[in-house]
Order: C-alpha cells, then structure tokens, then sequence
C-alpha cells in the first residue's frame, strides 16, 4: 500500500475557489482503480491549510492518478497556494489494527 499526503496552503481570499476545486475531484478520485481512500481535511489551527491524504494498493495505480486530468488541475491550482504543494509518499509493508493494540496491552 502506498499513501500520499499532499498539504497545501491557500491564500485566505483563494480558499473558497480552491476548495470548490478540490471538493469536486475527491468523490471521483476516490473512484478511481486502485485508490482505496482519498480524502481531504481542513487544518484547526489554520483554516487556510489543507491536507489530502490517499491511499493507494499499488504503485502503478498511483503513478495512473498521478498522469490523469484530475491531478493536473491539482498542480494547476498552484496560482491559488501561498506556498508549494508539499507532497510525500510512504509505502507501507505491513499495515495492522486493534490487533495490535491489544496485543501490546
């Protein structure tokens, strides 16, 4: 699994456009083959910092998203951001729940 965290940083007078922008592409990401979730959060210290965080199942399907349409209008809103898109991503090898959480318990 591969996940992606994106934060971007809006100018105040760009936020209520850029959110539109972004709002309209999650649902259809979240669609798309391979993505196993993708949403979007407001910063609470900073409500003019967001954050988009995916999760991908693998590498070839992040690379798809990255080639397609809705993410150039992504890294089209650059006009809209006081600061460069930050993104980062982490491949995960193991992913574990409650289990163990109650195993360390």
């Amino acid at each position: 699994m591969i996940i992606v965290s994106i934060v971007l940083n809006v100018f105040p007078e760009k936020r209520l456009e850029f959110t539109q922008t972004i709002l309209s592409m999650v649902e259809p990401t979240g669609k798309e083959t391979g993505c196993l979730s993708y949403a979007f959060f407001c910063d609470i210290e900073d409500n003019n910092r967001f954050n988009l965080l995916g999760e991908w199942e693998t590498r070839e399907d992040l690379d798809n998203h990255f080639r397609s349409r809705r993410f150039s209008v992504l890294l089209g809103s650059k006009s809209l951001l006081r600061k460069p898109l930050d993104i980062r991503s982490y491949t995960i090898s193991t992913v574990e729940g409650m289990e163990a959480v109650n195993s360390a318990r």
